[in-house]
């Protein structure tokens, strides 16, 4: 799938009325009241803005990770719903931007924990079917997103750990443009486990820790030509056991074609890990954006040597080598928004789009099909396009059938 550029801008544009939390939960379908308050039972955050930085603590529970008051009593085998909320838990609420795509995922811990070290243990997850986000089923349900305590599991203390990637801005890793990076959600909920076997939880993943920049899920292109994508983290447990949990699968999402950003800045940092491999071509402009520098950054296939060159730029760049797969993984910058860690304002100009005749169809030239490239900058390819379609100019590098 690809989102063209006119939804690459709208989701910038709509950052600003994004962000969520988790207000509260249901168990059995019977609604246990607001948790993210003082005196409630969720480890609740100052603020519902997201965590870019994976290497951070905050990572664990967000920010502070304070235990609350109240501990909810469930059962092991129980349907647990946890309820996401932009501003409030009303049915008016819009939960998450539509743009902020991404898996949404849940983990458990002992709470004695305190989710310190190799204690998380996956036991839920959604990411990509083939056309649907588990971000967007997540609205679709008005914020709650079901799964089911492992009926085996022995009982205990635990830590509920809800989590939502957010993946609009992760076509760069936050460790090489802060301005960017995939936008970590999430919140702990405190919980005692009764009624249940003998299976205690397995070792598990630290987080942080369990993500790495390298992880194709962590860095991705939603505004590319995909197919697939890898939930990063460890494989979901299959509650049999309380042995290690199975990594997940290294399995790689290809990017077939990104997008190309230009800018009006002072300067451009660019830094381009060359191989022997060949990598796609980047070909269209979505805006121009008033950040003072721009950083590209491409991913290379993972299993040959690399060599860097930087351009130098005010701060410094840092690159990571990506995680070996099966599949080569090309991601390049998508549209660059000038802003801060752990918040979302952007400035973005406007984007005109101006249509132009097709020409006639002519012997040996095949017509391109709808949404197709059919002309641009340095476009060598076919500038027909099929019935019931127009060639028209998005910008100067990409025209499109439409």
């Amino acid at each position: 799938m690809k989102y063209s550029g006119l939804l690459a801008g709208a989701a910038l544009m709509a950052v600003a009325n994004a962000h969520t939390t988790i207000y509260n939960i249901w168990v059995n379908d019977v609604d246990q009241g607001i948790g993210n308050v003082a005196g409630g039972y969720i480890r609740y955050p100052p603020n519902n803005n997201p965590v870019k930085d994976i290497t951070s603590s905050d990572m664990t529970c967000n920010v502070a990770n304070t235990p609350n008051t109240k501990t909810l009593t469930v059962s092991a085998g129980d349907k647990i719903t946890l309820e996401w909320h932009h501003d409030s838990n009303s049915a008016s609420d819009d939960i998450i931007a539509s743009s902020h795509k991404g898996p949404v995922m849940v983990y458990m811990a002992p709470t004695s924990s305190d989710g310190a070290g190799d204690v998380w243990v996956k036991v839920a997850e959604d990411g990509y079917d083939g056309s649907t986000w588990a971000v967007d089923t997540l609205i679709a349900n008005k914020g709650k997103y079901v799964f089911t305590i492992p009926s085996a599991l022995a009982d205990g203390d635990y830590l509920i750990r809800g989590e939502i990637i957010a993946l609009h801005e992760a076509d760069a890793a936050y460790n090489v443009n802060s301005a960017r990076g995939a936008q970590f959600y999430m919140e702990c909920v405190q919980v005692t486990v009764s009624g249940g076997g003998s299976t205690a939880l397995p070792a598990g993943v630290a987080i942080p820790g369990a993500y790495s920049y390298s992880d194709p899920g962590v860095v991705f292109n939603l505004y590319g030509s995909f197919t697939s994508y890898t939930i990063p983290g460890p494989a979901v447990w299959d509650a049999a056991s309380s042995g290690s949990t199975t990594p997940a699968s290294s399995s790689a999402v290809v990017v077939a074609s990104s997008t190309a950003v230009i800018a009006s800045s002072s300067s451009v940092a660019a830094v381009v890990s060359s191989t022997q491999a060949a990598v796609a071509t980047s070909s269209e402009v979505l805006f121009t954006t008033s950040a003072d520098s721009v950083t590209i950054a491409t991913t290379l296939p993972a299993t040959t040597a690399t060599s860097e060159a930087a351009v130098t730029s005010a701060a410094p760049v840092e690159t990571s080598a990506p995680a070996a797969s099966s599949a080569p993984v090309v991601t390049s910058a998508a549209p660059v928004a000038s802003s801060t860690k752990n918040a979302c304002s952007f400035n973005a100009t406007k984007t005109t789009l101006k249509t132009v005749a097709s020409p006639s169809a002519s012997s040996g030239v095949s017509a391109v099909a709808k949404y197709g490239q059919c002309g641009g900058t340095g476009y060598t390819g076919s500038t027909t396009c099929a019935s019931g379609s127009t060639c028209t100019v998005q910008n100067p590098y990409y025209h499109q059938c439409v």
